[in-house]
């Protein structure tokens, strides 16, 4: 594992072998000593507001958003500008560095776009704050809207592996996804995506998931663990033991070693385990809720990060 200090990119296998036979203090003290090199002590902060919600028209069998599953996820259309400025100047004044309005279906119209755009002009003009976009998949022409729009980050989470993603949905492909991160990326945009945990899926197919972001050039790797709702297809699923989260984590960080492991979605279950994640490769967190989900008080995250020695 040394070599993974010296800048060695680990094959799949070496990344499989390491994962499941290295003690995990050993696992995680490696992820942790990358973490420092990469980012020293500064922990980044990011909030998301769900801009629109429901009626998806994909079957992800996770989501509380498909129109495939009977949940009671709320159902609304885009906001407008007083609800999404006044959450960006609330986060703004929180010390949360970037903001993302994310919408639920497929795609967006030319015409939400635009709209979404016009949100994103009026949040400059009342508030300092990073702006990115979560918003499916788009195009090229639609993306570069986005971006004259001051939208510096696209979010496109591939979600699991390419070789496990058709046993979870159906309605588009982990290439639709990569054709919208590629666009982004020649555009000059910063690019998060990350994925979901604890959806069935093996210790390798983390793995593979893992070497494809770094194949593909994500420098901000969002993790979810899955928060199994009531009404989907995986509302039954069992919860993850504490120690494959944490091997999860790290392996995360030893194949992507300049990346961001971003903690999201399921804060709820792993809160026992913060102060060993952060240890274990994690260098930033998004805060406030998680979309369909509730998450945790920023105050009370930025005291915990900064009690473990954390700079936001």
């Amino acid at each position: 594992m040394g070599r993974v200090k010296d800048g060695y990119s680990l094959s799949f296998e070496e990344a499989v072998e390491i994962v499941k036979e290295s003690p995990l203090e050993s696992l995680c003290q490696l992820a942790n000593e990358l973490r420092v090199k990469s980012h020293g002590d500064t922990f980044d902060m990011c909030s998301i507001l769900n801009a629109r919600s429901g009626r998806c028209s994909e079957d992800c069998k996770w989501c509380s958003q498909s129109k495939f599953h009977k949940t009671d996820v709320d159902v609304y259309p885009l906001l407008g500008a007083v609800e999404t400025v006044e959450a960006a100047k609330y986060n703004k004044s929180k010390g949360v560095k970037r903001f993302s309005l994310v919408t639920s279906g497929r795609t967006m119209t030319d015409a939400d776009v635009d709209k979404c755009c016009d949100l994103y002009n009026a949040i400059e003009k009342e508030c300092d704050i990073e702006l990115c976009a979560s918003m499916g998949l788009l195009n090229r022409a639609q993306l570069e809207k986005l971006q004259k729009s001051g939208v510096g980050r696209y979010h496109c989470n591939l979600e699991t592996a390419p070789t496990y993603f058709p046993d979870l949905c159906t309605t588009h492909t982990i290439e639709d996804k990569l054709k919208t991160i590629h666009d982004a990326q020649d555009l000059g945009m910063a690019v998060c995506s990350g994925g979901i945990i604890g959806m069935g899926e093996s210790m390798e197919q983390r793995v593979e998931l893992a070497i494809t972001l770094r194949d593909n050039n994500i420098l901000s790797i969002p993790l979810n663990i899955l928060n199994p709702i009531k009404g989907t297809t995986l509302e039954n699923t069992p919860p993850l033991e504490d120690e494959e989260i944490l091997r999860t984590i790290a392996i995360f960080k030893i194949i992507n070693p300049k990346a961001h492991i971003r903690l999201a979605g399921g804060r709820a279950a792993i809160n026992h385990l913060m102060s060993k994640l952060l240890r274990s490769g994690v260098s930033a967190s998004i805060v406030g809720d998680m979309l369909t989900t509730v998450g945790c008080d920023i105050d009370s995250d930025k005291l915990m990060f900064e009690e473990m020695g954390l700079k936001i």
